[in-house]
């Protein structure tokens, strides 16, 4: 299994002009493993939408498996998050990120995202799929 980065989701539906390539490769080359999304994934993908029926539109061909959050992930998350603002980092980064890598390091899964720099700092042991 592999867990999808929005960045990635949203570039392919964007068709973002500088990184739907790389995303949609990336989505096409790990065709054969289980991608998957979490709330956290899905909530940022929300932000996009006028409504959930939209989002689910445009995710209706897609194979991506759902997984819940594990509650493992909550302390290395807020750890994570606490060390990357007194090294003052800045406000406007939300805790949902800390999430993600938190979640990928909890259960032991690769993340494919095309912003890597946070990740490799703050979940050194996550296995990165980035450009």
């Amino acid at each position: 299994m592999i867990l999808v980065d929005s960045n990635v989701i949203i570039d392919i539906l964007t068709d973002d002009p500088g990184w739907f390539e790389w995303s949609a490769g990336q989505l096409v080359a790990h065709a054969d493993e289980t991608l998957t999304i979490n709330p956290i994934i899905y909530a940022e993908l929300c932000a996009g939408f006028a409504s959930v029926d939209a989002l689910e539109a445009q995710l209706a061909g897609w194979d991506l498996r759902r997984l819940s959050l594990p509650y493992e992930a909550a302390f290395p998350a807020s750890q994570a998050f606490l060390r990357y603002r007194r090294h003052g980092g800045a406000r406007t980064t939300p805790l949902p990120d800390f999430f993600i890598g938190a979640h990928a390091e909890a259960d032991g899964l690769p993340l494919l995202t095309r912003d890597p720099t946070r990740y490799r700092t703050y979940f050194p042991e996550v296995q990165l799929i980035a450009p």
